[in-house]
């Protein structure tokens, strides 16, 4: 090969596959990131997005198996006893759980799984899986995350007011639960760059590396 010729780029071997836990406060814009992460123009090999089981009933918007797996309570109960979640909780007065196999079959094949939760279910995810990139999205404000709610128009009044009072808590106490990244939401397009920013930093961190090929590469 000639000097002048360029090399193929290596590619590292990545150990296993990472978890990806985007969590804000309700309306703080987690969902639409993470579909945007997940788009055709973005979404690379390997990216899959970890479907949550709620007992809350579907908004107009949604379908059953495409943002949540929608059941019933007793349902719920019975896949709780059969530890079928990596976590689960009580959310704004619904039920919400994260089923286990496919975060593990991910990280088997080297995937990346990105997750939209909740923040309590994110904090007991980080004990489950402590290398987890843990984002948190923030709105600009306290009153851009209120407007945000009112024209969202999906629940009764009282139902936001609730959202509303968890949702400034929530951004009062985020440290708390294990986060590491934070990202505000003033646009969706510089919010999806930064996450995805995150993502491939997180990637290349020397533990998720195979040490054999590094070996190789050093001499």
């Amino acid at each position: 090969m000639s000097s002048k010729q360029h090399r193929a780029p290596i590619s590292l071997t990545r150990q296993k596959g990472i978890i990806v836990i985007i969590s804000s406060p309700s309306g703080g814009g987690k969902t639409s990131i993470c579909r945007r992460l997940l788009s055709p123009r973005r979404r690379r090999d390997g990216w899959q997005f970890s479907i949550s089981y709620t007992t809350r009933p579907p908004r107009s918007t949604e379908r059953n198996g495409r943002e949540y797996v929608f059941v019933t309570e007793a349902k719920f109960r019975e896949l709780v006893k059969e530890n079928f979640f990596a976590e689960h909780c009580t959310v704004h007065l619904w039920q919400y759980g994260t089923p286990r196999k496919p975060l593990e079959q991910v990280r088997s094949r080297g995937g990346v799984m990105v997750l939209d939760v909740d923040v309590q279910g994110a904090g007991k995810l980080y004990k489950e899986y402590p290398d987890a990139a843990m984002i948190f999205i923030l709105p600009p404000s306290a009153n851009v995350l209120k407007e945000r709610l009112r024209k969202r128009g999906t629940e009764p009044a009282a139902q936001r007011r609730l959202r509303l009072e968890n949702a400034l808590s929530e951004m009062r106490s985020f440290r708390s639960y294990g986060f590491k990244y934070v990202v505000v939401n003033e646009t969706l397009e510089s919010a999806t760059g930064e996450v995805l920013s995150i993502i491939t930093a997180h990637q290349c961190r020397i533990e998720q590396l195979d040490p054999e090929q590094i070996r190789k590469i050093t001499g």
